[in-house]
Parts: C-alpha cells; structure tokens; sequence
C-alpha cells in the first residue's frame, strides 16, 4: 500500500507544518484546504493510505468528508482534527467513520506517530490462511472480510481488528484498556472513548438491535464480551 497521505486543513501555516514533517517521516503527501476539493481527489484517486481531516473548514466539514469516504467503501485510515475540549466533536468523526482523532492544538510529533500506527494497521503484517467462525459470523484472516450469513459486512479496519480481538477471545470479558492496547497498541496516548464509540458503531452494524445486543455485550465497569 502506497504510503501517501491526505492533509485536509484550510490553515496554510498548520498545513504546511504538518506535510513536512510527514514527509520527513517518509511519507508522500497530497494537501488541501477545501472539504470539496479533497473529496473530489478522493473520489478520483485509489491510492491514499491514511486521510487527517480537519473538522472545521470553510465550505463542507471534515464530518461530510469523512462520510463520502466511507460511502466510496474505502478502507483508508482517517484521522480528525478536532477542537481541544469538543467531545462531541470527537464521537462525531468516530461514528462518521473516522479511526482516530488527534486535538487542537496538537504536536506534530505525537500526530506523525499516530499517522504511523494506523498505517500499520492498514497495512496488516501480511494474511493468513484461515477464518474465524462464531456462530452466524465469519472472519477471513486472508481477505480481512466479515460476513454474516456469508453476506459482506463493510468494516473500517480498526473495527475488523476489534472484531479479530473478539473473536480470539469468545466468551472473555476484555477490558476497555485490553482492547486499546491490541488494537490501537501499547504506546497510544488518546482515551478510551475511542474504545466505547467504536463498539457502539459495530453493535450498529452487526446486531439486529444495537440498543439490545447480544453479541457485543457489556461488561459493567470493565470492558465488553463477543457471545457467538
């Protein structure tokens, strides 16, 4: 997978700063200050690896973005930018799609290593041969697909290593800060917000009723359990 990255921010100076450094990381990057023009190039253009949005520009919002990015089916890693203090902000861009978010005012240091995190993730570290089945569900280690019923079910790839994570573990009660760590890995610094707004966007996916779930089920004061 090409690593090329997307830089969605309408502040040249905040811009600028944050593609050099990525390019000193060894990345090759693709910049924009427009919501619509991003998403046209998106559009156009396969070969992105990981998109940092910005939530606040002048035209569309990186929300809209994100959106057209998942409704294109794309699987890229995607970042949001968003305000110091904005927790909605941050469960917005997580159930809009987005993997991670980074905020304002943020080091470009600690964002390069989480551009680098989730490009690994991505990436994968190479297939595997086999699948794994709970129930009505199967995951494909080789083509790093979900089904259910064997229809295809559209995950991000941070949701189909929560759901790798699961379904290694079936019946084990993982703790929020058990699942941040194999998924997101030992060294990430964010909360484990992420961890709760994730496993609600995949109840909405995979549970007939997401307010009532019977597979993803929660653990009260400690994480959540895969009940096949």
């Amino acid at each position: 997978m090409n690593k090329k990255v997307l830089v969605l921010e309408d502040e040249d100076n905040i811009r600028a700063f944050v593609v050099i450094n990525l390019k000193r990381a060894g990345y090759e990057t693709v910049e924009f200050g427009l919501g619509e023009e991003a998403a046209n190039y998106l559009k156009d253009n396969n070969d992105v690896s990981i998109a940092v949005l910005d939530v606040m520009l002048p035209d569309i919002t990186g929300f809209d973005v994100c959106r057209r990015i998942r409704g294109m089916g794309s699987k890229m890693g995607i970042i949001m930018l968003t305000a110091m203090g904005q927790e909605s902000d941050r469960v917005t861009g997580l159930m809009t799609g987005a993997d991670d978010y980074v905020t304002k005012p943020f080091s470009v240091a600690e964002l390069v290593a989480r551009v680098d995190a989730l490009y690994r993730r991505v990436c994968g570290t190479g297939f595997q041969s086999d699948s794994l089945i709970s129930g009505e569900y199967e995951l494909d280690l080789r083509s790093r697909e979900f089904r259910h019923r064997g229809k295809k079910v559209e995950l991000t790839q941070v949701e189909y290593l929560i759901m790798k994570t699961f379904l290694e573990n079936p019946g084990k009660a993982l703790s929020r800060d058990n699942i941040l760590s194999l998924v997101w890995g030992k060294n990430y610094q964010g909360d484990l917000k992420v961890v709760d707004v994730n496993i609600r966007r995949l109840r909405l996916k995979i549970e007939e009723d997401a307010a009532q779930p019977k597979h993803i089920t929660t653990v009260w004061g400690y994480g959540y359990k895969w009940e096949g």
